[in-house]
């Protein structure tokens, strides 16, 4: 049993204040994300957007992203998006500009008037800040605090199943007062895993205050909305026995998988495809596309809005480890190849492992890939044809409802105390 947490905040001072229901009507949510590296918090927030919008109540959800890809994905009616200036990441907490020429310091300060802008006049019932407690570098800390004192706003941090390596994230939390920041600013910890697979409350030891606060609400299984996506303006095709798919993220660093693919032997009538991401680098963009050209199975397409019905279309699949890539394939019951990133985190390398020892998958160490072993992998695997079953995969049925409860608990609770206050 976990010890429960105390109530105290060094950073707040004090209990949250109680909730304040919005007199207008209209349940308000955001999803916040830093996107340093990749394009993985904003597709997992999407993913959520999508499901929320789905409630009864009709929610209003404004996403609050650093990717400015978001803006290429289809919204639902409801959701809408406010990129953020971007960045890159670098190194532990060294994070400087994607895109502007400007100085990190300078980023750093626009995006912390933006958010606080944009966030105090939202003025969101709910907010679910995506792993990091005080956003990157702690810009989401003065919003937090003023969507607090407020009283109107529920937070909750958002987590997916592996953070990091547990000594590396301990270090982390400590350096950056994580765990503080949980006590003073949030409600809840939703954790979007499966403890059975993972446990990172445990793995990680983040201390009483998280825990008790915290739900696995189970993985968020994408394969939902397969049906509605569409690959050229074609509803999505089932799997066939010609396709391998390769896909590495958004880029950033996949270029290495990516060219070991494209010089790997395939099977006779067997035809590979490479989802180049966004931000791959420009020339190995160019070194991919000379290979297809000269091969008649490769093919190479960029960023797509619509990975799922790529992968319902393939047999097999040779892909990074991040947490998105490896719910659709599991949850989709394609074998896989997974050759996951181990710098400047060991995340996807211990998410794929876990995931490997229950047989639903294949692990390669990034060291370890090469053409010829991606060939081999190819010459002795063969789709299953079985939805891989164990994992719990019931996060977007979840998700959905914590909200409502917490919505619920909040305006009950100030619901309780105005009658006290009226009797007294």
């Amino acid at each position: 049993m976990r010890e429960p947490g105390r109530a105290g905040s060094p950073l707040g001072g004090s209990e949250p204040p109680p909730y304040v229901p919005d007199p207008e009507g209209g349940l308000r949510v955001a999803l916040y994300s830093h996107d340093g590296m990749g394009i993985g918090h904003v597709r997992r927030n999407l993913l959520l957007a999508e499901a929320l919008v789905g409630l009864p109540e009709r929610p209003s959800v404004l996403l609050v992203a650093g990717a400015a890809e978001l803006d290429a994905f289809p919204l639902p009616s409801g959701v809408d998006v406010l990129t953020l200036p971007s960045l890159r990441k670098w190194g532990p907490d060294d994070y400087r500009p994607r895109r502007l020429r400007v100085s990190g310091s300078t980023l750093r300060e626009l995006r912390v008037r933006t958010l606080a802008a944009a966030l105090t006049s939202y003025r969101p019932h709910v907010l679910i800040v995506d792993k990091l407690p005080l956003g990157v570098s702690g810009e989401l800390e003065p919003t937090l605090r003023s969507l607090r004192h407020g009283g109107g706003t529920r937070c909750v941090l958002g987590l997916r199943d592996v953070l990091d390596a547990p000594a590396s994230v301990r270090e982390e939390w400590r350096r950056t007062g994580s765990a503080a920041a949980v006590r003073a600013y949030y409600d809840q910890v939703w954790v979007y895993g499966d403890p059975g697979i993972y446990d990172v409350l445990e793995e990680c030891q983040l201390g009483p205050e998280v825990s008790r606060r915290a739900r696995f609400t189970g993985y968020l299984d994408p394969s939902w909305r397969v049906e509605r996506e569409s690959l050229g303006g074609a509803p999505a095709e089932s799997g066939t026995d010609g396709l391998v798919l390769c896909q590495v993220g958004g880029g950033q660093d996949g270029g290495t998988l990516a060219e070991c693919f494209a010089a790997a032997r395939f099977p006779a009538a067997t035809q590979g495809l490479i989802v180049a991401g966004p931000h791959m680098p420009a020339d190995v963009r160019v070194r991919l596309e000379d290979r297809a050209r000269h091969r008649s199975d490769l093919s190479v397409t960029g960023f797509s809005t619509a990975p799922g019905a790529l992968l319902s279309r393939a047999d097999r699949v040779v892909s990074m480890g991040g947490y998105n890539s490896i719910c659709e394939i599991v949850a989709s019951g394609k074998r896989a190849l997974i050759v996951p990133r181990v710098r400047p985190r060991s995340e996807q390398l211990i998410r794929a492992s876990r995931f490997a020892e229950r047989g639903l998958l294949d692990v390669l160490h990034p060291d370890m890939a090469s053409p010829q072993a991606i060939t081999e992998w190819l010459e002795r695997s063969r789709a299953t044809g079985e939805t891989a079953t164990g994992p719990d995969f019931d996060g977007l049925s979840v998700v959905p409802k914590l909200l409502r409860e917490l919505t619920q608990v909040g305006a009950n609770a100030t619901q309780q105390g105005e009658q006290v206050h009226a009797a007294d």
